[in-house]
C-alpha cells in the first residue's frame, strides 16, 4: 500500500518551532520530489516549499521563506519540514505529497492525509 504519513503537529505558541515528518511506505520516496502544503480554514491548499528528489534543490513560499527549512533522508525515507518563528497564520493543517517534478499541486502523484499545526497563544 503506497502511503505517505505526516507527523509532528501540535499546539505551539507564537515564535516557537516545530519539525514535521513525512514518512512514505510502499515505494521510495527518494525517487521522487516532495513538497509540503498547507490548508488553512476557510482557504485554498497552498505549496509552502518543495525539495528534488536528490533534495539538491529546494524553494518555498515567500509567506515563510527565511523560518521554514525543508530536508530529506531518503535512507529513511523521509521528508522533514522544520519550521521557527511560527506565527498565529502558520496555523493550519499541514500535507505532504511527492511527484515527479516540484511543479505544485498538480504535479504531486501521492497525497498524506495531514497533521494539524496549531498556533496560539
Amino acid at each position: 500500500q503506497l502511503q505517505l504519513v505526516e507527523s509532528g503537529g501540535g499546539l505551539v505558541q507564537p515564535g516557537g518551532s516545530l519539525r514535521l515528518s513525512c514518512v512514505a511506505s510502499g515505494f521510495t520516496l527518494g525517487n521522487y520530489a516532495t513538497g509540503w502544503f498547507r490548508q488553512a480554514p476557510g482557504k485554498e491548499r497552498e505549496e509552502i516549499s518543495c525539495i528534488t528528489s536528490s533534495g539538491g534543490h529546494t524553494h518555498y513560499s515567500d509567506s515563510v521563506k527565511g523560518r521554514f527549512t525543508i530536508s530529506r533522508d531518503n535512507a529513511k525515507n523521509t521528508v522533514y519540514l522544520q519550521m521557527n518563528s511560527l506565527k498565529l497564520e502558520d496555523t493550519a493543517v499541514y500535507y505532504c505529497a511527492a511527484g515527479v517534478y516540484c511543479l505544485g499541486r498538480a504535479g504531486m502523484d501521492y497525497w498524506g492525509k495531514g497533521t494539524l499545526v496549531n498556533v496560539s497563544s
